[in-house]
């Protein structure tokens, strides 16, 4: 599976943006699996934004976006999408896309070790 973002740029706090991933490879059939966003910013450990499950369209968010991100997905093209609102420095990272190689538990949507594959990343900046 290969997964490329898109989206990233500058933008001022109170701005929306949206990043976009495309998936291509293994990506139909029976595979109920799970894509995700995280983030990193510099000198910082990598951090869970938002999963969805790609079947039951079932998400997940990480705490300090809830309520003001939202992760869709196009199934017929294989997209996910992360629709940023309300934009604050802090969220000031890049935001790498990934996807998990099967169905993984609810539990286990936060958990970066259980994505397979991962996007080369796309740079989010917020200026104040």
């Amino acid at each position: 599976v290969q997964l490329v973002e898109s989206g990233g740029g500058l933008v001022q706090a109170g701005d929306p943006l949206r990043v976009s991933c495309v998936a291509s490879g293994r990506t139909t059939g029976d595979w109920d699996y799970a894509m995700g966003w995280f983030r990193q910013a510099p000198g910082k450990e990598r951090e869970f934004v938002a999963a969805i499950r790609w079947n039951s369209g079932s998400t997940y968010y990480g705490d300090s976006v809830q309520s003001r991100f939202t992760i869709t997905r196009d199934k017929a093209k294989n997209v996910v999408f992360l629709q940023m609102n309300n934009l604050k420095p802090e969220d000031t990272a890049v935001y790498y896309c990934a996807a998990t190689a099967r169905r993984i538990a609810s539990s286990a949507h936060y958990n970066a070790n259980m994505y397979s594959y991962w996007g080369q990343g796309t740079l989010v900046t917020v200026s104040s």
